[in-house]
């Protein structure tokens, strides 16, 4: 093996090896935003509020941490040690000059010129220790000057009068007491700092709350004008409001929405004259039809001109798709019972139930028709049909049943093509133009909802409709 081999294997060694650590560095980031993608907010108004709010508290926090470590901990330590000199200096003066006066003009000096109110007492033992607060910063860092400034045997309370700090000195034949104001020691005025960091990111918060309503306001106006055109309802008072760009949505939206409406009235117009040329030719033919004399071959053009008469029907009606009735109010139950209904007058086993609020706003006749489609596809080839509907919150939703032989699963999505027919004409309405199902499909996608097929629990083909309201 020549060293070129050796080389190249030895790249592809470390290729895998960078790979592999490419891997396990990625591991924890990949779980951490699959965490943040399920856990944050999905809303635009709550992510967008989310984007002004994390950067305000961790620029807050940064400048706390900073003011409470470097320049509360900082006052507060020279401050202690200002304290500790001056006791200090008492200290001195009491046990190196005359005190004939008892440490009156100590005393005096004390008060007059370093604020402190002294006093010499019996040279008893000192307290005990008293309870250490646990987040005071004031107290370690001024027993640790003591300590060190001092050197002598010390108590101090800073936990009692909380305008005072206590501290008591072991001296030769005395025990001397000073309290001192708690400012002279402590960073006391820390908190004015921490209320108007506080107050003003109160203040940024809610104008940014208010800005971010009147910003998110015409994306949601846009969204519901969307959503109602889509289910096939009058879209009122609506103008593009809002930044550019939202503007700039809005108004592409009004145009596209005017091409559709344009586009289907003039395919409405189209068909409105086909079907009256076609209904000119049909009648003449009828007319023609009853004036020759009856026989075999005049009743069998007679039928095939009525069958002509209802292919027609059903191929305007497919091409139309019912887009130019409005929407009104409908009770969805009194429509089943009327289904169950004549489907009983047909000869079959029918029932029919709903649960929940019957009144829905719908297209009235393009959903009759649409669930007249479907059951009688399930008439055509069942002898029991069920129908059952459900009012949720968002959605209408209703299911026919029946007990015939069902539709393969591989092919329930080929029967809403037009005109096409299985092999045993499942999908084929009572015409038998095989438009039964794209008709159901076109009008329930006119509502803004969809059909779906799957099986029945009464041994055949359910076909349920899913329209929002």
């Amino acid at each position: 093996m020549t060293s070129l081999d050796f080389s190249r294997s030895g790249l592809r060694s470390l290729y895998a090896g960078l790979l592999a650590i490419g891997a396990k560095i990625r591991r924890p980031f990949t779980r951490l935003g699959l965490w943040l993608t399920a856990h944050l907010p999905k809303g635009l108004y709550a992510r967008s509020l989310l984007i002004i709010v994390t950067p305000m508290v961790l620029l807050q926090s940064v400048v706390a941490f900073v003011f409470m470590e470097r320049h509360f901990n900082q006052v507060t330590l020279r401050l202690s040690s200002a304290l500790a000199q001056d006791i200090a200096a008492l200290v001195e003066i009491y046990e190196h000059y005359p005190r004939a006066d008892g440490g009156k003009e100590l005393r005096r000096i004390a008060d007059e010129k370093l604020r402190l109110n002294v006093e010499f007492l019996p040279p008893d033992p000192l307290p005990p220790p008293g309870p250490k607060p646990f987040f005071d910063v004031l107290d370690s860092v001024l027993s640790q000057e003591i300590a060190r400034l001092i050197q002598r045997p010390f108590w101090i309370d800073t936990v009692g009068d909380s305008n005072l700090v206590e501290i008591r000195i072991q001296l030769k034949g005395a025990v001397m007491r000073v309290f001192a104001r708690r400012n002279q020691a402590y960073a006391s005025n820390s908190h004015i700092f921490l209320v108007w960091m506080v107050g003003t990111s109160l203040v940024l918060l809610g104008i940014a709350i208010l800005f971010l309503r009147n910003q998110i306001k015409p994306i949601l106006r846009l969204a519901a004008a969307a959503d109602a055109f889509g289910k096939g309802r009058d879209i009122k008072n609506f103008h593009p409001r809002g930044a550019r760009e939202v503007r700039q949505a809005a108004s592409a939206f009004m145009e596209m929405k005017k091409r559709i409406e344009r586009q289907i009235e003039q395919r409405t117009t189209m068909l409105a004259g086909v079907s009256h040329d076609l209904r000119t030719v049909l009648t003449r033919f009828k007319l023609e039809l009853a004036l020759i004399e009856d026989s075999p071959e005049a009743e069998a053009l007679r039928k095939d001109v009525e069958e002509m008469q209802r292919m027609l029907e059903a191929y305007l009606a497919f091409a139309r798709g019912e887009a130019g009735e409005m929407p009104e109010t409908v009770d969805v139950s009194h429509v089943l019972d009327e289904l169950a209904a004549e489907a009983q007058r047909q000869g079959k086993r029918a029932s029919a139930s709903f649960a929940g609020p019957p009144i829905v706003q719908l297209r009235p006749d393009a959903f009759k028709r649409c669930l007249a489609n479907l059951v009688s596809n399930a008439s055509r080839f069942g002898s029991t049909i069920a129908l059952s509907g459900t009012r949720e919150p968002r959605w209408l939703m209703v299911h026919v049943d029946d007990n015939g032989p069902g539709i393969p699963e591989d092919r329930r999505d080929d029967v809403f093509r037009p005109f096409l027919r299985l092999d045993d004409a499942r999908n084929q309405n009572e015409t038998g133009t095989g438009l039964g199902l794209s008709i159901a499909r076109d009008i329930a996608g006119v509502h803004g909802g969809e059909i779906t097929l799957a099986d029945s629990p009464l041994g055949g083909l359910r076909a349920t409709v899913r329209i929002p309201v």
